[in-house]
């Protein structure tokens, strides 16, 4: 009776294929960066020269030139004023919140290992959003003006710590439990929102709604600063804990035996995620699912590697932001739209065909 000899792999052979795999995921990752570069330069100086003033690429050029003496000014003085006063802070604001929001899906996906976890799980939006409606109702002119972010970003990093000590137990604080307290919170923190804007003014209300769509509309330079400040800080946390962040992937008893305390990577990564979106809604006010949808669209394309995955998320947090931004200055002449209304018309069909995915037969996680 003749039997069939199966096929052999030799070692020589199995090297090989393991380093053309290496190979072909560097080579997707050195595209997706160039990619999102490419895309990212492209799409500021689009918005730099769309507008209701319409500015040419070589004015603005020169306009962002002449302002360090590189170059001779635009013959029009207006471009210099539009540019410097009202584009290009708006469009560094644009940059750093979707950076933050960006940077902060990533981290809470790696801590809940969860590709469908976001920073709204924690109620840090919703949260914020009590900080920021109670100051424009009740201290709109509070710290020259600074009260509303102030309270925004305080509320919001406050609402974090609540649900994350709320659902403790022996030490310990389960994912689930995270996320089911996370809903209990934000509910709460709708609930306070809603008594906010029902007792306010009318310019405070319409403040409050406007708020919660999310928006660039007045940025300055001061407001960029501060939050590339904070957000710079975040970043640079997130990829020194990215290593982490992978080892915590494999499983928290794979992680402990390694080192790891995971109680508390667990806990410093839920307060990051936290300072990252509070620095990023205190400016630009609730932007939805794009701490969700980026990271997650970036992992399908240069693996779950946190290492690549936080600069990645940080250049798609921006673009996306962006881009939003350019429809919600242009898409209506004369008006400037929230942003959120655009992220949420991306992400709500995105975050559905994600969820589809995973719950079809064979597509678990």
């Amino acid at each position: 009776m003749s039997t069939t000899a199966e096929p052999r792999v030799s070692v020589g052979d199995a090297h090989r294929i393991v380093h053309h795999g290496i190979a072909r995921r560097r080579q997707r990752r050195i595209v997706t960066f160039v990619c999102l570069l490419v895309v990212l330069f492209l799409s500021i100086l689009v918005s730099c020269a769309m507008g209701q003033y319409p500015i040419s690429v070589p004015d603005v050029m020169r306009g962002f030139f002449a302002h360090f003496g590189w170059a001779r000014e635009p013959t029009d003085p207006v471009v210099i004023s539009t540019l410097w006063s009202i584009r290009f802070p708006r469009i560094v604001l644009g940059l750093v919140v979707g950076a933050a929001l960006g940077v902060a899906g990533t981290v809470m996906q790696a801590v809940f290992s969860n590709p469908l976890a976001e920073p709204g799980v924690i109620g840090v939006s919703s949260g914020a959003s009590v900080g920021a409606s109670l100051a424009m109702v009740f201290a709109p002119t509070a710290l020259a003006g600074f009260g509303v972010p102030v309270a925004a970003f305080v509320s919001g990093l406050a609402a974090a710590l609540i649900v994350y000590f709320l659902s403790r137990s022996g030490g310990r604080a389960e994912v689930l439990t995270l996320v089911l307290t996370g809903i209990a919170v934000t509910a709460v923190c709708s609930a306070l929102t809603s008594m906010a804007t029902y007792i306010a003014p009318t310019t405070a209300r319409d403040q409050i709604v406007f708020w919660q769509m999310g928006s660039l509309n007045g940025a300055t330079w001061t407001q960029a600063a501060t939050v590339a400040v904070v957000v710079g800080v975040g970043v640079s946390w997130a990829w020194h804990i990215s290593a982490k962040l992978d080892t915590l992937a494999l499983g928290e008893r794979a992680a402990g035996h390694v080192g790891i305390n995971v109680q508390s990577l667990r806990i410093s990564s839920i307060v990051l995620a936290a300072l990252l979106t509070s620095a990023a809604v205190a400016y630009a006010g609730v932007i939805s699912f794009v701490g969700l949808i980026v990271p997650h669209v970036l992992r399908l394309a240069i693996g779950p590697s946190n290492r690549y995955l936080v600069p990645a998320s940080m250049l798609g947090g921006a673009l996306l932001i962006t881009l939003s931004d350019i429809a919600a200055r242009n898409l209506v002449a004369f008006s400037d739209l929230p942003i959120g209304i655009f992220t949420a018309l991306v992400g709500g069909p995105t975050f559905f065909i994600l969820l589809r995915r995973r719950i079809r037969p064979g597509g678990h996680s």
